[in-house]
């Protein structure tokens, strides 16, 4: 198996599936270009076996200009799948200064260059593939909130947990909501959606996502929320993030079903009959802690949905008196 090039920014075709590579030559050929040029190469999802090779940067990206960003502060909804987003989104979306458009997806939001020309001439202007990326991505915001005719946006896309520090690479005062839901109740909402899907794959989806939130929670500042409490007390818990946004509190968020929030559909957010209602919907009961998926029993006892197993050992003395 071989391949023309594989170079920083430039495409090169293999002659044979990517997949198929031993895994050492992969290695070697990702530590020779990070050692030489920062970069490593990955393959272009969508493609199958028409492998198609592109640099992707793993060190410093160049240094921010001034221009390159028109969107400041924008804010962020980290969340898992399934947690109440699209909720908070289209109440959030209802107040006249904040857009909060439907799920943007810059995770996959991607550049590259086909050819040696035309990354000598980016490189001319200081810009490689991360910082041509960032300004792809602060403009598709911007084109948003211009359109919106609105100060402030707000992005939800749960996915964005998976990248927080790209986000803030490309938005250094970017800010963060942390949206959590009981993983049990995540789980069992996305089985209903998805029934064909196995049990065990289902909360192991659902335990990636989680665990990735509450990292980023230990790493980095902003403001915690819980869908069970937006559910039950909307007015208080939306005072709380429009006081964290820096704006003030407007009770017309909690009518969203008066405004236009656009399409509702699979990759734009939830599109259950419940969010259609136009208003806030109680959460439903809390799964019994014994039909908590393992995979989800240690994110639970994190959040405080159930107690600790210290906790428990603690307790069950007490409780046997």
């Amino acid at each position: 198996m071989g391949c023309r090039q594989a170079v920083p920014g430039q495409r090169g075709r293999c002659t044979g599936p990517l997949d198929s590579a031993p895994v050492e030559w992969k290695r070697a050929i990702n530590a020779a270009l990070r050692r030489a040029t920062g970069y490593e190469v990955r393959r272009v999802p969508g493609l199958g076996s028409r492998s198609v090779w592109t640099g992707k940067r793993t060190g410093p990206f160049a240094q921010t200009l001034p221009g390159d960003r028109l969107v400041t502060a924008p804010a962020f909804i980290l969340c898992s799948l399934r947690s109440g987003s699209t909720l908070l989104r289209v109440l959030l979306n209802s107040h006249s200064q904040i857009h909060a458009p439907q799920e943007v997806h810059l995770r996959h939001v991607a550049v590259m260059f086909t050819s040696k020309w035309a990354e000598r001439a980016m490189h001319e202007r200081n810009l490689d593939l991360t910082a041509l990326e960032y300004l792809l991505w602060d403009r598709i915001l911007h084109r948003d909130l211009t359109n919106s005719g609105k100060e402030h946006i707000v992005c939800k896309t749960p996915n964005d947990v998976f990248h927080v520090d790209r986000i803030l690479e490309c938005w250094p005062d970017a800010r963060f909501i942390f949206l959590l839901r009981h993983p049990g109740a995540i789980a069992r909402s996305r089985a209903s959606l998805r029934p064909s899907v196995d049990r065990e794959k289902n909360s192991n989806r659902i335990r990636r996502y989680c665990e990735a939130v509450e990292s980023a929670r230990r790493t980095y500042p902003g403001h915690t929320i819980r869908y069970e409490d937006l559910t039950a007390d909307p007015v208080a818990v939306t005072q709380s993030i429009c006081e964290f946004l820096g704006v003030p509190w407007e009770p017309e968020m909690l009518e969203y079903g008066r405004f236009d929030h656009g399409k509702y559909g699979a990759g734009l957010g939830d599109w259950k009959q419940k969010i259609k209602t136009g208003s806030v919907q109680p959460a439903g009961e809390l799964p019994d802690p014994k039909d908590i998926p393992p995979a989800l029993q240690g994110i639970a006892e994190a959040w405080g949905y159930v107690p600790s197993a210290d906790a428990r050992r603690v307790q069950s003395p007490v409780e046997a008196s």
